[in-house]
């Protein structure tokens, strides 16, 4: 498999901005060979529906522009449809544990968050942030918007914020410790 195909993999698999240094740590090529696959990679799509987009020394897939019109009324559908279980779950683990990785709510949730997370981004009612302490990656937090919407000016206005809090940390503690003594187990059967 060509380099090229590799990013082009990476970028599709991880479905938000990687530096160009992150894909070299990933793929173990230097910067430069990195930097000619990504120009490779950008002419292969120039045709196609997606494009490569480029900000600073970070790259993503994205749509081409001319499918402008019809990306907007599927976002449109998408917004109109309720957020579900599965949404309304998510969304309540960031306003709790906020500012949360999303690896924390998969883990929390049992399941991989990835499409929720990506729902509730487009729908403006959580944002990104990059200070996430001792991880890789995103933080996710409520928006301006989303506390205005529920009528509180700050996420410890939320019903039984505390306790609800704690109970979340106390679940997430839990499946740790679980996780920690089937590792043990493990290692001793070894």
């Amino acid at each position: 498999m060509e380099l090229s195909q590799i990013i082009e993999a990476i970028l599709f698999w991880k479905g938000e901005p990687i530096s160009i240094k992150k894909i070299s740590e990933i793929t173990k090529k230097n910067i430069s060979e990195i930097s000619e696959a990504v120009n490779i990679l950008e002419e292969n799509l120039s045709n196609r529906g997606v494009v490569l987009l480029r900000k600073g020394e970070e790259i993503m897939l994205g749509t081409k522009g001319e499918a402008g019109s019809l990306i907007e009324s599927l976002i449109k559908e998408e917004l109109q449809k309720d957020l579900g279980k599965a949404g309304l779950e998510t969304l309540s683990i960031i306003l709790y544990l906020g500012p949360v990785a999303r690896s924390e709510i998969d883990y929390i949730r049992g399941v991989n968050s990835s499409f929720i997370v990506r729902n509730l981004l487009i729908r403006g009612l959580v944002e990104r942030s990059e200070n996430v302490p001792n991880k890789r990656g995103y933080a996710y937090n409520a928006t301006f918007e989303l506390l205005s919407y529920l009528g509180i000016t700050k996420v410890e206005d939320l019903t039984e914020y505390k306790e609800l809090q704690q109970e979340l940390m106390n679940r997430k503690n839990e499946k740790e410790r679980i996780d920690n003594e089937i590792a043990l187990s493990l290692n001793k059967q070894e």
